[in-house]
């Protein structure tokens, strides 16, 4: 086993990947990936809660693995895998479920939000916290990168860990979470009170990665900004939400940090803002686009990742299930 930290992540393939996704989640994990051992998943078995056509998923995986790659995800230095491809995910998910108070999943937050929002509200959508503590402690792991919205999600896999050790000794290693403070902050454009999110119904709300420069232009230049006096450009989330999402934006996206860009834009109008950042942003997108299509063309070489990953991974779960099955008891010859 490795000696450094081990840190798990994953991502759903679902298609479309927004700016906020690549700021809050894909951005973290190539800078993680240099000081930590690190286990990123495609999440296909945690898509499929929403019952996805056959052709869509398939295409989406390897779409969603040509970005990582086109964003820096280097598989020399992580392992990253297909979470299907690894059965001791839903072996462990099982188990997990077996201790797992039916209330606790009840009071999840998201599950409450999608329950209202959702009509396929299936089984797979409540459980979807369980797989995802099985997910984080199949791999020990010590660290795991969050966004806010998931930390009721790292406590229930916390507390089902605790629950597991008390009876069985220290089976699970309890995760601690990383938290992204600029990531989760990016929010919609026309609702900056709102969180950036690619299932949104009105796609004038996010940046796609895959969004052209006239996508692009159209989408600042339309984004809310504030009420609050035009010719000052400063952070302030409660007084100068809109503002302070462009600039939150824009600072991820050039490693320019927001004081220097409030000092920089100081005589300067909203209007001056948004053609800074639209300049950025399109360049941005069409280096990733680039990269992304060089992957995507070559599926031979996706293919030997996603199977490489898969084999290092289940040697990691072979240890943990071997583990949990001794620990309960589950007959084995």
């Amino acid at each position: 086993m490795t000696e450094k930290k081990i840190v798990f992540s994953g991502i759903q393939p679902t298609g479309c990947i927004t700016i906020g996704n690549y700021i809050g989640a894909i951005s973290q994990w190539k800078i993680l990936q240099k000081k930590y051992f690190c286990i990123y998943c495609i999440a296909d078995l945690h898509a499929i809660t929403i019952c996805p056509e056959k052709y869509i998923l398939n295409k989406n995986i390897l779409d969603t693995l040509s970005i990582c790659l086109a964003c820096g995800i280097k598989p020399e230095e992580s392992i990253i895998f297909i979470q299907s491809h690894v059965p001791q995910h839903a072996q462990l998910n099982w188990v997990l479920n077996c201790f797992t108070n039916f209330g606790e999943l009840k009071r999840m937050t998201q599950f409450k939000e999608k329950q209202y929002s959702n009509k396929n509200v299936n089984i797979g959508l409540f459980n979807y916290p369980v797989l995802m503590a099985a997910d984080v402690l199949l791999y020990q792991t010590n660290k795991i990168p969050v966004g806010k919205d998931q930390i009721q999600h790292i406590e229930l896999t916390r507390n089902i860990a605790r629950r597991f050790n008390s009876i069985y000794g220290n089976i699970f290693k309890i995760p601690e979470t990383i938290i992204n403070k600029n990531g989760f902050c990016i929010k919609s454009l026309l609702n900056p009170k709102k969180k950036m999110s690619k299932s949104d119904i009105n796609t004038n709300n996010f940046i796609s990665l895959f969004d052209d420069d006239i996508l692009v232009k159209k989408k600042i230049n339309n984004a809310i900004t504030d009420s609050d006096n035009p010719s000052i450009i400063k952070y302030d989330l409660y007084r100068k939400p809109g503002i302070s999402n462009l600039l939150n934006i824009l600072s991820n996206i050039t490693g320019i940090s927001i004081k220097k860009l409030e000092v920089e834009l100081k005589n300067e109008t909203y209007n001056d803002l948004k053609k800074y950042l639209i300049k950025e942003l399109c360049s941005f997108l069409k280096e990733i686009r680039e990269k992304y299509y060089f992957y995507r063309k070559n599926e031979k070489y996706l293919n030997n990742i996603i199977f490489s990953g898969a084999e290092i991974a289940k040697k990691y779960a072979n240890v943990s299930i071997d583990k949990v099955f001794n620990a309960i008891g589950l007959y084995k010859i």
